[in-house]
């Protein structure tokens, strides 16, 4: 396999499973490290025995900037750089209608989804630009760009994460680091637990291809933007929905 990440450092929100855990598979298989920033302790232990010396982590929230601030420069200390963010941490919250969702909910749902990006990228950019090279992939979902019913928590969050992700973008334009983020259909990972067996049959009602992502699938994607080879894209959405997006 190319060595498109040879000498490289990668930080993975909600790294330890998942899409997050399948992408820093990938960055480690093709030479780079993978620093893996994840709520479970025991996950990250599991994957860095998984995966090998490469790969680290720490255990931190994502709504803690303080926490995300210092773990920014532990990794600058330990790998010299930060050569790539990938946001991915995130939750689900409940499936209900919006006037029956609740309140502590909904706030939980946007300060993890949406806030929890924001402060990622708040943390890792002064990094980035001290040394004017970078990448940035976060990870949204179609359902920002459609609306789930019952999920308007979850909608609303990853449609604000489509927003960050363009206007970031765009302030970073004139640099040589780039922002994209990707918008997949549903990836059969522990994050359906969080869901209603009804939710994810309508899901799956909704994708043309008549089948769920695949966790390789999805890191092949963000593991190109994540790239060199990505260099004239910034501020832009990919789509890897099974054919369910048509905009």
């Amino acid at each position: 396999m190319k060595n498109r990440f040879e000498g490289k450092t990668a930080v993975i929100t909600g790294g330890a499973a998942g899409i997050g855990l399948a992408a820093a598979t990938r960055i480690i298989a093709e030479g780079g490290n993978a620093v893996l920033w994840d709520r479970s302790r025991d996950a990250i232990v599991a994957a860095a025995r998984e995966l090998g010396p490469a790969c680290s982590g720490e255990a931190l929230d994502v709504t803690d900037f303080a926490a995300l601030e210092h773990a920014a420069v532990e990794a600058v200390r330990d790998h010299g750089a930060i050569d790539i963010l990938i946001a991915g941490a995130g939750i689900t919250g409940p499936n209900t209608t919006t006037w029956d969702y609740p309140v502590d909910a909904w706030r939980q749902v946007i300060e993890v989804n949406l806030t929890g990006i924001f402060l990622s990228c708040k943390a890792v950019v002064p990094h980035m630009r001290a040394r004017n090279a970078g990448r940035i992939v976060n990870i949204a979902s179609v359902a920002g760009k459609e609306g789930n019913p019952n999920a308007s928590a979850y909608s609303a969050s990853k449609a604000g994460v489509i927003g960050l992700t363009k206007s970031l973008g765009k302030e970073l334009a004139t640099t040589p680091i780039t922002v994209n983020c990707i918008s997949p259909a549903a990836v059969r990972t522990a994050i359906f637990e969080q869901m209603s067996q009804q939710h994810i049959d309508y899901m799956l009602s909704k994708i043309p291809m008549n089948r769920f992502g695949t966790v390789d699938e999805i890191a092949a994607l963000i593991c190109f933007l994540a790239s060199d080879e990505a260099s004239f894209s910034t501020g832009a959405v990919f789509d890897i929905s099974g054919g369910r997006a048509t905009y």
